[in-house]
């Protein structure tokens, strides 16, 4: 799953792909690399300037729409808005990624009735919501029954199985230390019975082993690889190129072995 930002304030490329032009050319760089499925978002996850529902909506689906033109890839959209979603869909998205957890009540109606895709993952509070000391009497328990319960949601609400994703949420409302032990648990949480995404990609707690921003692309694959031997399938990330070299490596050595 490639990374696509359209949003101006992003925290890791600063708004590089904001431009319509710029996602293009930013979109056939994964695509060429061998991308599965390209991720748009509107709206970063952590605290910024407000942004509206039409705003969102301005930015998303004109890119997507066009995007559905000019690649043969699956589409997701990273939004917690069904509304946003629910026009996604309409316009090629295949996917809802949702970092809250489904808190809007229309949103899984809304996959449903397009037949989509979703990804639950957890967060603490919300998007856009600053949480400097998230606390946890067992970070992985709640983690795992917070998935549990919002994946047995979107049965209820007719999603079938295997169109359910999982997130462990890393950086979400988690200390660099609670995502690194939900990283080292992705085995136990993999046993939900769900594809396990994992969205890693030079994310700050990375940035606790000391790396500025741009010094996290190995820890990036280091953390990559980790998680593709403890069973995450789905891989959000910036360096797709890089992560599929990893994933192939692993594939022929633990094959051989």
């Amino acid at each position: 799953m490639g990374i696509l930002n359209r949003t101006p304030d992003s925290f890791y490329d600063r708004g590089a792909t904001y431009e319509l032009d710029r996602l293009f050319e930013r979109a056939e760089q994964l695509v060429d690399a061998g991308v599965d499925i390209l991720d748009v978002g509107g709206v970063k996850a952590g605290p910024g300037p407000e942004v509206t529902v039409d705003e969102e909506l301005e930015r998303v689906i004109p890119a997507l729409a066009a995007l559905t033109e000019r690649f043969d890839v699956a589409l997701s959209v990273d939004t917690w808005r069904a509304g946003v979603a629910r026009a996604a869909y309409a316009a090629g998205a295949v996917m809802g990624n949702d970092i809250s957890g489904f808190s809007d009540p229309e949103y899984l109606p809304a996959a449903a009735a397009a037949g989509a895709s979703v990804v639950a993952t957890h967060i603490r509070l919300a998007p856009r919501v600053r949480d400097p000391e998230p606390r946890y009497d067992d970070v992985i328990v709640a983690v795992r029954e917070f998935l549990a319960e919002r994946a047995g949601w979107a049965r209820d609400a007719g999603i079938p199985a295997e169109r359910i994703v999982l997130d462990a949420g890393l950086d979400l409302g988690k200390t660099a230390e609670q995502s690194v032990q939900l990283l080292r648990a992705s085995s136990g949480l993999a046993t939900l019975g769900y594809p396990l995404l994992l969205s890693a990609s030079n994310k700050t707690f990375l940035g606790a082993l000391g790396l500025e921003l741009t010094e996290r692309r190995e820890a990036s694959l280091a953390a990559a690889a980790l998680g593709i031997s403890l069973g995450c399938r789905v891989l959000r990330v910036h360096d797709v190129a890089g992560t599929k070299r990893v994933r192939d490596a692993l594939a022929a050595v633990l094959g051989a072995w």
